[in-house]
């Protein structure tokens, strides 16, 4: 009991602390964001729930009024978590604040559990924080509006987490990992992508180092296949059916990442600034690892290689995790990512900035055990200085390049909606659908008139159904406004129908008379198998607990 009520203190100090990283969140309007679509994907997502549709794959309003089935490609946690709270009363603004502070303050609380398991509480305390105000954080938040990556930042420390608990034989490691990797690739699925080599490799050095090899092989692989299950109802369709869209075309061009290595020097210091990525030094955004959280690491590397033995192992996989991290970023390592083909989907080499600042962050709170201690009040002592240091150097990013003076009503007129924020990510349209050119091109209505004479009557339209009814005074051809694809079925007069396909539209051929018609996108084989697996592996993470619930941390 003692314990949870010395955790509670401390997570209090976490939040409290944390409170200037979120502090533009509660100031009037938003702020302008590279991704500047949160608003109206919080409000579709939750629109998507509302009319019945889970897992949520198809949107209604984007993809320029055509629809399209951004979540079934797109990581959708934190949209989720966002769409709840709108669906609690609180418009699609104010949620999607909720959404992007929630990620901003898990990330200290995930990275406080972790590294209090091996630094105390006042060791994991500064490290919660060292992460909360990592640069890096600043600019997925305030520059970026990298909702999914920093959610997947917030979900990292837990995997490390998991997987140390099953060295120790903890049970419950197994369901933190499942749900740390899980969420990460809910959230961003790069990062888990990204994510693999470390975990792989904290996962290498304790089974070597583990003394019942057996168990902990079958509990990484239990925790392995519980993730993967998990979140198979996402990453299972999106594997299978990205090739029916535009997302390869992604590739290249202004987001190849030949162009976007990080120089070394920029880890040190580079000019904050709110534009983007360019190659060589011309980044309008900075991608420093900061001052405080490199020479942090570099004395806990000092003190924990060569002073003290007793933490020289986690050190030194800290310190080589943070090398590695710093190679990927940098052009040094062009040979990898050319070998290594799909990491092309990454475009941003500065992507691995994540992994730089959650180690640069651990490491920092090593240091107070590894300091010598000279008096009882050593480590409070210690952990102010640090926390102090690090609000004077790293406040000042953690605030926007302006504010908007805009209401929730501006992000959710049908122009923003179908032409302003459907340009910013148009990607998971079909792969044949031809994007609009201008304005007179986005599907205003829904059904048009193409041949023939009728008139359509009562129409109801939601995210992922369309049923109207259509007097034909003659025969008559019309146009459905909804992007084509796999899962679309048609029924008319409730017999189902082919329609024709005509620039990745429903065209359909009526004949004279009142006709009823039904449209609804339904899943496909891979769809229903994904649903099915992570049902399934709901289940087991379930009969797991209950299994184990008794066993504790030695459970066998």
């Amino acid at each position: 009991m003692k314990t949870k009520v010395v955790d509670f203190c401390f997570l209090f100090a976490v939040l409290l602390l944390s409170f200037w990283a979120i502090k533009p969140l509660f100031h009037f309007g938003f702020f302008p964001i590279h991704d500047d679509t949160q608003v109206v994907r919080v409000a579709q997502m939750a629109q998507a729930l509302k009319d019945g549709q889970f897992p949520v794959r198809w949107v209604r309003d984007l993809g320029y009024g055509y629809g399209y089935p951004i979540f079934n490609f797109y990581a959708p946690l934190p949209y989720y978590i966002g769409a709840i709270f709108n669906l609690l009363g609180f418009n699609a603004l104010v949620a999607t604040k909720i959404m992007m502070g929630l990620g901003i303050i898990l990330a200290g609380v995930s990275m406080f559990f972790l590294a209090k398991e091996f630094w105390g509480e006042f060791g994991g305390l500064v490290s919660a924080l060292f992460y909360v105000y990592a640069p890096y954080h600043a600019v997925d938040v305030y520059v970026r509006g990298a909702v999914g990556e920093f959610w997947a930042m917030a979900m990292l420390p837990l995997v490390f987490l998991g997987v140390y608990k099953i060295f120790q034989k903890n049970s419950w490691g197994v369901i933190i990992a499942s749900f740390g990797f899980s969420g990460i690739i809910l959230s961003h699925n790069l990062t888990a992508m990204m994510a693999i080599p470390f975990i792989s490799l904290e996962i290498l050095i304790l089974f070597i180092l583990s003394k019942d090899k057996r168990q902990f092989g079958i509990w990484s692989l239990e925790f392995g296949i519980s993730s993967l299950g998990l979140s198979a109802f996402y990453w299972l369709p999106a594997l299978t059916e990205m090739s029916l869209t535009k997302v390869f075309g992604q590739i290249g061009g202004g987001a190849d990442f030949h162009d976007h290595f990080v120089f070394l020097d920029q880890l040190w210091a580079s000019p904050w600034g709110f534009g983007g990525s360019a190659p060589g030094r011309l980044d309008g955004m900075s991608f420093m690892l900061g001052k405080i959280h490199i020479l942090s690491s570099l004395l806990a590397l000092i003190l924990g290689l060569f002073l003290v033995k007793e933490v020289r192992g986690v050190v030194l996989f800290s310190g080589i995790s943070l090398l590695l991290a710093i190679f990927l970023t940098n052009k040094s390592s062009l040979t990898i990512w050319e070998t290594i083909k799909p990491m092309a989907f990454i475009q941003y080499p500065w992507r691995f900035l994540v992994f730089a600042s959650l180690v640069s962050s651990f490491l920092a709170g090593s240091i107070i055990i590894l300091l010598p201690k000279k008096t009882k009040w050593y480590p409070p002592l210690a952990a102010g200085i640090f926390v102090g240091a690090l609000l004077f150097f790293n406040l000042k990013y953690f605030q926007p390049q302006t504010y908007l003076k805009v209401t929730v009503s501006d992000y959710l007129t049908e122009e923003n909606i179908k032409w302003w924020t459907s340009k910013i990510s148009d990607e998971y349209l079909p792969k044949d659908f031809p994007l609009p050119k201008d304005k007179s091109e986005v599907a205003w209505k829904k059904i048009e008139i193409v041949s023939g004479r009728a008139e359509v009557k009562s129409i109801f339209n939601k995210s992922h159904f369309l049923k109207f009814e259509i007097e034909a005074m003659e025969p008559t051809e019309i146009l459905i406004n909804t992007a084509h694809f796999p899962g679309w079925k048609i029924w008319i007069n409730q017999k189902e129908e082919k329609p024709k396909i005509e620039e990745g539209r429903i065209k359909l051929s009526l004949d004279a008379g009142k006709q009823k018609v039904f449209l609804k996108f339904n899943n496909m084989p891979v769809r229903n198998l994904a649903n099915l697996l992570s049902l399934l592996s709901l289940g087991g993470v379930v009969w797991f607990v209950l299994e184990y619930k008794h066993a504790g941390a030695g459970a066998n």
